[in-house]
């Protein structure tokens, strides 16, 4: 319990500059914000009324303060384009993407897993070779590519499957509607390379225990290979695992961004993208703000799934 709060008490920095990066984007972009809003026709008494609204005629370190204080308090500002709260807008898109990242992560797992244990144990015969060349393809094929690929195949040609969207329309009231139908083609797109990545990451770490002195005595003993590599050789292979699933999140939530732009995926990314299209720094701040804390979430839950995991982290 010590160690957790003293994690948790290092993770509140990595909160502190986080908000901070994101409050200062709208002051390192290029010129100013107010004018690619409004356009070039706007008259100055526009300008001047806007820039009062978002507080930009404030000093910077008001507006800092400011805006801290509307973090604390769930206030984001509002969209100046689609005319609602920022916190309002992402707290509607924000359970898409997490569906869609999480879908993608457990469609990269159940692959991984025994892929790559399957390739630790059958080390140099012909399965290692081939999944080897699997997860190499994996690896080569961007989700950009992957996705019209995937679309032209299983939408177009043989119809299996939506083209986009997240649902049929039918909504019950506030909650998500989302089809498993729809989920199928975007998490493989981001799932992929993903799956790749943790194949080769299971072989390496599962040929490194497998060799282990432990190992020897195990199967020494008399206990079955089954026994020897589920129950001892992987949950002591997994903590690099975690580590790498912990990293490969971070960069699921950033692929969404043009995994749910390709697919019309009503999520985080999709929005983002939209808000910076039509120049809506406060939706931009607001969609990078929950991308990043989210990813300093996971990177606290890693630690905790560490400890869990192998309890000798817990000394």
């Amino acid at each position: 319990m010590k160690q957790m709060l003293t994690r948790l008490v290092l993770t509140l920095p990595v909160v502190w500059l986080v908000v901070s990066l994101v409050f200062l984007l709208i002051h390192l972009v290029p010129g100013d914000p107010i004018l690619e809003m409004l356009g070039e026709g706007a008259t100055p008494a526009d300008i001047g009324a806007l820039r009062h609204q978002y507080g930009l005629d404030q000093p910077l370190w008001q507006q800092y303060l400011h805006y801290w204080a509307g973090v604390a308090h769930g206030n984001l500002g509002n969209s100046i384009r689609l005319h609602d709260t920022v916190a309002h807008l992402v707290a509607q898109r924000y359970p898409y993407t997490l569906a869609l990242t999480l879908t993608a992560l457990g469609l990269g797992l159940l692959l991984a897993l025994p892929a790559g244990i399957l390739a630790a144990v059958r080390r140099g015969r012909w399965v290692d070779q081939a999944l080897s060349v699997v997860s190499l393809f994996g690896l080569s094929v961007p989700g950009l590519a992957l996705g019209p690929i995937l679309i032209l195949v299983f939408s177009i040609l043989l119809g299996w499957l939506p083209v986009s969207g997240a649902s049929n329309g039918v909504a019950h009231g506030n909650a998500i509607s989302v089809g498993w139908e729809y989920l199928i083609l975007p998490s493989v797109a981001m799932g992929a390379s993903l799956a790749a990545i943790l194949t080769r990451m299971v072989r390496t770490a599962m040929l490194e225990e497998l060799g282990q002195d432990y190992i020897r005595t195990a199967r020494a003993k008399g206990l079955s290979e089954s026994a020897v590599v589920w129950r001892h050789a992987l949950p002591n292979a997994l903590v690099p695992i975690i580590t790498v699933v912990g990293l490969q999140f971070g960069a699921l939530l950033a692929g969404a961004i043009v995994t749910e732009k390709i697919f019309s995926w009503p999520g985080l990314g999709r929005l983002v993208v939209d808000a910076i299209s039509n120049r809506d720094y406060a939706l931009v701040q607001g969609c990078l703000l929950s991308i990043g804390l989210t990813y300093v979430l996971v990177n606290l839950l890693t630690d905790v799934v560490y400890r869990w995991v192998n309890p000798r982290m817990r000394d």
